[in-house]
């Protein structure tokens, strides 16, 4: 741990993330796991993409996140009809009143933020959706020979629906492999949707007050990679990624199931999710149920199924839950 880093310090980060969470279950009812999953790519430095069927809040979730951060906040809403430029930007022509020359100025879009809701990012062709490859990766939009540094922190959380409803365009490979987690949204229980009616019905609206700025959340994930990872915890995440690629698996539902496998970008993902769930819970160390609790989320999105895991209804989380229980933690 760094020396800089002193206890105080830690306790103070640590509360301010309580009061996050506290903020946000102002508005948002349930979805414990999700706000949770939320908070682990905020803190480990990753992007997010939430599924799950219109109407379960995903939408309010992230505003009510940018809210509590007081972070700059866009909102780009995905359609057939988007163009590139309506997210990275372009070039408009200005002339100087000055000399009356005319010359050429880049005019920054949407995606110069510090928390971007790609909403419905399924919506849109890939050529549009490849628009955020570089800023999600690089945190740079290069244009016209120029490139331009994003903002920091830069966390950009995308909702999608799922793929056999009308009118949605999959997820390229390389564009999926940028999401830290695939989070899954799901219905709530019979008590959380009473509260959601009883809560949004009426005539008072829950309001959220800023809790932590930018350069909090940025100590928050300097701190997050601070957290120890014993070298069994990161052996055993290897094996792990490892035991996902069909053609070196010693998994026989992986070999069956799968046609291509988790890349090293994984490895990274489950490691600093897991660290950044470790700091959530006020730990400084990861244990192997926080690579567990996050194996599902880091992995889903980034196995390709095979015909016959599609023909039997398997999905990649059944994978995943055959590696946990085929690759074990070292005794």
């Amino acid at each position: 741990m760094n020396d800089a880093i002193t206890e105080q310090s830690i306790q103070q980060q640590l509360a301010k993330l309580a009061t996050l969470r506290e903020a946000i279950a102002q508005v948002i009812v349930g979805q414990h796991d999700v706000v949770e999953q939320l908070l682990i790519g905020l803190l480990a430095g990753g992007h997010c993409l939430l599924e799950g069927v219109p109407g379960l809040g995903k939408t309010l979730l992230v505003r009510s996140l940018g809210q509590a951060l007081a972070l700059d906040f866009h909102r780009i809403q995905f359609t057939p009809d988007l163009m590139p430029s309506d997210i990275v930007g372009t070039e408009i022509l200005e002339e100087d009143h000055g000399t009356g020359k005319r010359y050429f100025k880049f005019q920054r879009g949407p995606v110069f933020t510090n928390l971007l809701l790609a909403d419905e990012l399924n919506r849109t062709p890939p050529k549009t959706q490849s628009a955020l490859l570089e800023a999600m990766q690089e945190r740079t939009i290069s244009y016209a020979g120029t490139t331009h540094v994003l903002p920091q922190p830069f966390f950009v959380l995308a909702t999608q629906n799922p793929l056999e409803q009308a009118g949605t365009y999959p997820l390229p490979e390389a564009q999926l492999d940028r999401f830290l987690l695939h989070v899954r949204v799901d219905y709530p229980d019979e008590t959380e949707e009473r509260a959601i009616l009883a809560q949004t019905t009426g005539s008072a609206g829950a309001g959220i007050a800023p809790v932590m700025g930018g350069g909090e959340v940025i100590a928050l994930q300097k701190l997050t990679r601070e957290v120890h990872v014993g070298d069994d915890v990161l052996g055993w995440i290897v094996r792990l990624v490892r035991a996902s690629r069909p053609q070196t698996s010693v998994v026989q539902v992986v070999r069956d199931w799968v046609r291509w496998g988790a890349g090293p970008r994984a490895g990274q993902s489950l490691v600093l999710a897991a660290k950044a769930r470790a700091l959530i819970r006020s730990r400084l160390a990861v244990t192997r149920e926080d690579v567990a609790a996050l194996a599902a989320p880091v992995l889903r999105h980034r196995l390709l199924l095979s015909f016959a895991a599609e023909a039997e209804q398997r999905s990649s989380d059944d994978v995943v839950a055959a590696l946990l229980k085929s690759v074990p933690f070292p005794a």
